[in-house]
C-alpha cells in the first residue's frame, strides 16, 4: 500500500518540477545582498570603550603621586597627626600575622605556583597581540 502511495506522489511530483518554471536572480543580485550586508555589519559593530579612561588614568596616578608626595614631605609619617587619628585596635582581632602559619606547602608547590606566575605573565601579552592582529585593532 505504501509503495503504491509513493509512486503517486513520485509522479506528481515529476509533473509539479517539469511544469514549473525556474527562477532566475535579477542581475545584480549579488551585488544588491552584498551591499546590504555590508551595511547591517556597519550599523551593528561593537564600539569598544576602555572602562577607565586615559583621563581617568591621569587622575589617578597624579592623586597617587600627590599622596605620595605629601608622605615624603611631610616628614615621619608615624608622627604625623592623620596616621595617629586611625585605631588599628580593630585589626588586632582577626590575628592576621597568624593567618596562615599552619599551612605548609612543599617546595614542588612552590616551584609550580611560580611557574605557572610566569606562564600567565608570558601568555597574557602573547594573546593580547594574537586577538588585536586578529580583530584588526
Amino acid at each position: 500500500m505504501k509503495n503504491k502511495e509513493n509512486k503517486h506522489l513520485d509522479k506528481l511530483v515529476e509533473d509539479v518540477m517539469k511544469q514549473a518554471v525556474l527562477e532566475s536572480p535579477s542581475f545584480n543580485f549579488t551585488t544588491n545582498v552584498m551591499q546590504q550586508i555590508t551595511a547591517d555589519s556597519k550599523s551593528t559593530s561593537t564600539v569598544y570603550k576602555p572602562l577607565i579612561s586615559k583621563t581617568g588614568w591621569k587622575i589617578l596616578v597624579l592623586s597617587v603621586l600627590t599622596l605620595i608626595g605629601y608622605v615624603f614631605v611631610s616628614g615621619n609619617s608615624q608622627n604625623s597627626e592623620w596616621f595617629e587619628a586611625i585605631d588599628f585596635s580593630a585589626w588586632t582581632k582577626y590575628n592576621l600575622p597568624n593567618l596562615f602559619s599552619g599551612i605548609k606547602v612543599s617546595h614542588s608547590t612552590w616551584y609550580a605556583l611560580v611557574l605557572f606566575g610566569v606562564m600567565i605573565c608570558v601568555q597574557i601579552p602573547l594573546l593580547k597581540s594574537y586577538f588585536n592582529k586578529r580583530l584588526n585593532l
